[in-house]
């Protein structure tokens, strides 16, 4: 082997020194760069994550009422057709259904701590219970979030429904008089699946906002231009509807008016409707009944 000089050996080691070293990090400029992209595609992104999100929830709720809407109609087909109990309150004095007696739901909801607002067990004296394989979450839109200050306070993460029925479907007890819904008088109240002589324009439930939700019964007077009870827009400024013939969808709201934020006391009902706000009001109010004949009006509000 022959002996290594050391000039050799230090002129290598001065050479190899004397090369620039390769940066292997990023320099601060390039890294300002790659979080400006992240920001731009997140930005990019997130308003499409939000909207399939929401498609999701609208999906999911429109399930959850095509299987009451089932419910509903196999209550019906054990019954020899006749609907379901629907039991409201009187309109004129703002009552609620009475709680103890049988109806397809019979809880009430409102924004203090009563166990209405969260006890499931409502599904097990409903009507339709037994029909709904006993699933209380299929009441609620995945959606509806919406607490009071004392409920967040309790540690509250939602109320237990968000569902109501349309008034004019179904029995309504002590308001049927003379075989019109005492509520709703001009209108035809269904009391047979065979009633329905629309069943694909008749809703039979629906979300309702959570301010005017209380108790499973939704209804407004056709000739007076106010919301009393007013629909839900969880879905992109839309509510889910199940309708008697099977069939659900999602019904986007034309009026700002009509899309309360979904907050607790946020919509302060009753309260009037311009007369060019007037588009989904009457939307409902087609597909809630049909008015009797002249000669079948004998009540007037």
């Amino acid at each position: 082997m022959q002996p290594v000089c050391a000039s050799k050996v230090s002129a290598n080691r001065a050479s190899r020194s004397s090369r620039p070293r390769l940066h292997t990090g990023f320099t601060l400029i390039e890294l300002m760069v790659v979080v400006a992209i992240i920001g731009i595609l997140a930005a990019m992104l997130l308003p499409a994550l939000i909207r399939s999100k929401s498609r999701a929830q609208a999906i999911f709720c429109m399930n959850n009422n095509r299987q009451l809407a089932t419910a509903w109609a196999m209550y019906s087909g054990d019954n020899h057709e006749q609907l379901v109990y629907n039991l409201g309150g009187d309109a004129k004095t703002r009552g609620f259904a009475p709680p103890q007696e049988p109806n397809w739901v019979n809880n009430i909801m409102d924004w203090t701590l009563s166990s209405d607002n969260t006890n499931g067990a409502f599904i097990n004296t409903s009507m339709l219970g037994n029909y709904a394989g006993y699933a209380s979450t299929i009441y609620r839109c995945p959606a509806d979030k919406a607490l009071s200050d004392v409920q967040k306070s309790a540690g509250w993460d939602t109320r237990a429904r968000s569902v109501s029925m349309n008034a004019m479907v179904g029995n309504p007890g002590s308001l049927l008089q003379s075989g019109v819904n005492v509520n709703n008088p001009a209108y035809r109240q269904f009391l047979k699946e065979s009633d329905i002589q629309n069943p694909s324009m008749t809703f039979v439930f629906l979300d309702e906002h959570p301010d005017s939700i209380n108790d499973g019964y939704f209804l407004n007077n056709p000739y007076e231009l106010e919301w009393v009870d007013l629909p839900a827009s969880y879905h992109d400024g839309g509510g889910s509807f199940s309708f008697a013939d099977g069939h659900t969808e999602v019904h986007r709201w034309l009026s700002d008016s009509t899309k309360v934020s979904s907050k607790a006391y946020a919509a302060s009902l009753p309260f009037s409707i311009r007369e060019t706000e007037r588009a989904d009001f009457d939307w409902i109010n087609k597909r809630a009944s049909m008015a009797l004949p002249p000669v079948a009006q004998t009540h007037s509000y």
